[in-house]
């Protein structure tokens, strides 16, 4: 006998994956790219013995590994806006990416830069003896070696910001946990209102499933990559 899933289940379905998972992985995806371009730019230059540049970058790192993520977005959110005059006003999920952004940076900065050092010496001293200067150095011989490395990092990271996009539903973006949380207020407020009627278990538990079938594979990923790639 063929099983008829109930007849709220296809729109509400159909609403998180579309609209809520689609703006998950949208912030994801834009706020790992951002912030693994900032985060190797920076832990690269945090290798050279340039005191000001480094203690300027050892600030934004510490600060922004030392925030709360939630501060950071309302410190985007909500300090920005006023600061930089409603022509700059920022839209939730836009606040949402430069957060993440900076809070990946900044621990991406810190995992190149490990990688970047852990690379022997003698790496150096040949590439230097072929004729390279510093930034062919870095750009042909060190980071092709360093980015093995920050690989794993780099996975774990996407798992960090996945499990942060939750936030921005507190100032009201439609991420998958509000996606589901608007669902189950829609339900409820459809007559009669029962304690049969109200689908808030199924609904956040789909929630919950999509989130482990998302972070589960990558957390084991980043497990098995980092056994295989640092040495």
């Amino acid at each position: 006998m063929l099983f008829l899933l109930p007849d709220w289940v296809e729109p509400v379905a159909r609403y998180m994956l579309e609209t809520g998972l689609r703006n998950t992985l949208r912030m994801a995806g834009f706020s790992l790219v951002f912030a693994t371009v900032i985060g190797v730019v920076l832990g690269t230059l945090l290798t050279i013995k340039f005191a000001p540049s480094r203690w300027l970058i050892r600030l934004y790192i510490e600060v922004w590994r030392g925030l709360p993520v939630i501060v950071t977005l309302f410190v985007v959110h909500f300090g920005l806006t006023p600061l930089l005059g409603t022509r700059f006003e920022f839209s939730p999920l836009t606040s949402g990416i430069i957060t993440l952004t900076l809070w990946g940076s900044a621990q991406i900065a810190e995992a190149t830069r490990g990688a970047v050092q852990s690379i022997p010496r003698e790496q150096h001293e040949a590439s230097s003896a072929l004729g390279f200067g510093w930034v062919g150095r870095h750009t042909y011989v060190i980071f092709p070696q360093a980015f093995r490395r920050l690989i794993p990092p780099l996975v774990s990271l996407l798992v960090g910001i996945i499990l942060n996009t939750t936030l921005v539903q507190i100032i009201g973006g439609t991420e998958l946990l509000e996606s589901g949380e608007q669902s189950v207020e829609r339900l409820n407020a459809i007559p009669p209102i029962g304690i049969f009627e109200i689908h808030a278990f199924e609904i956040y538990g789909a929630v919950a499933v999509v989130f482990f079938v998302m972070c589960f594979p990558l957390t084991r990923l980043a497990a098995y990559l980092e056994r295989r790639l640092v040495v």
